[in-house]
Parts: C-alpha cells; structure tokens; sequence
C-alpha cells in the first residue's frame, strides 16, 4: 500500500469500471461511468485529508507486478475518542485472495502504533458477505448490527460493526 499518485489514476479508473458490478453494489462511487477527473478529484481528497489528519487512504498495488489492485484507508479519524473508521475495496478480477484481510491487519497496525488509536471500526452492510467475510477474517469482533447505519444508492441500510482494539 501507498499514497495515491496522479499517475495511478488510468489504473484506478480501469479497476473502477471493471468493479461495478460487485463493488459498485455496495460503494456507490463506484460505477460503469467512472472517469479519469473522478479519479484525479479522489487522490486531491486523499491528499487533503492526509494533510488535515482526519484520513490515511492508500492505493493497493501487487508487490511483484505494481498493478493496481483496489484501495484501502482510515478515516474518519476521531483524535478526540481516539477512533476511526477503516475501509477497503479489491477489483473484481482479484477477488478472493487474501488482499484485503492483509490490508486491514496492516493498517489496523498502523492506527494502533503510529497514530496510537484505541479503536478501529469496520461497517460493512447487511448483505455484503465479501465484506463481512474479511472483517471476520482480519480478526474483528462483530459487536452489533446497526440499523439505518449507512445510506447505499439513496437507501438507509442497517450495517454490521465489527471493532478491531491493540492487543
């Protein structure tokens, strides 16, 4: 994982548009007619929310071959309850291959350590069993069921809440 460049935007508008129909199910963003100055505005937003403190978003990219491979964050930063929200997204042709269980543990790691947070909290909606099954994966706890915890496509929809705390 790393910061987003300006020169990933191609590849995050391919992966975007070839996961439309899986990702863009639960993350509204994410749709057929993705564009290139979508993408260009996405990283601007990553960069300023880096520099405000508030999130961390980064690119995943495959270790041997550099391809762009999904997107992975923390945000919603709350330094005050020294919490935060953590999301993910793999493209649809990688689905399945532990990418973002490993992105989670990393980056839960880096809240607890560099940003020295006491909670990470993944929301995943009801329905999205992908989701969910890499929340369990990665060792979260499922504490509740939260309803019309998130809005999808115009729609309140109750989410799962899973925590992850440091060991």
């Amino acid at each position: 994982m790393r910061p987003f460049e300006d020169s990933d935007a191609s590849a995050f508008t391919t992966a975007v548009r070839e996961s439309a129909l899986t990702v863009g199910r639960w993350m509204p963003w994410c749709h057929a007619n993705y564009t290139l100055p979508d993408a260009l505005g996405w990283f601007e937003v990553c960069r300023s929310g880096a520099s405000a403190g508030t999130a961390h978003e980064f690119g995943i990219f495959d270790e041997q071959t550099s391809e762009f491979l999904g997107g992975a964050g923390l945000n919603q930063i709350n330094l005050q309850h020294a919490y935060c929200n953590l999301g993910y997204w793999v493209r649809q042709s990688r689905h399945r291959q532990g990418i973002a269980a490993r992105c989670v543990r990393a980056l839960a790691d880096h809240a607890f350590k560099a940003l020295e947070l006491q909670r990470v909290e993944i929301v995943v909606a009801l329905g999205n069993e992908p989701s969910f099954g890499v929340a369990q994966k990665s060792g979260a706890m499922l504490e509740c069921v939260a309803r019309n915890r998130l809005l999808i496509h115009g729609n309140s929809v109750a989410a799962s809440v899973f925590s992850l705390i440091p060991a």
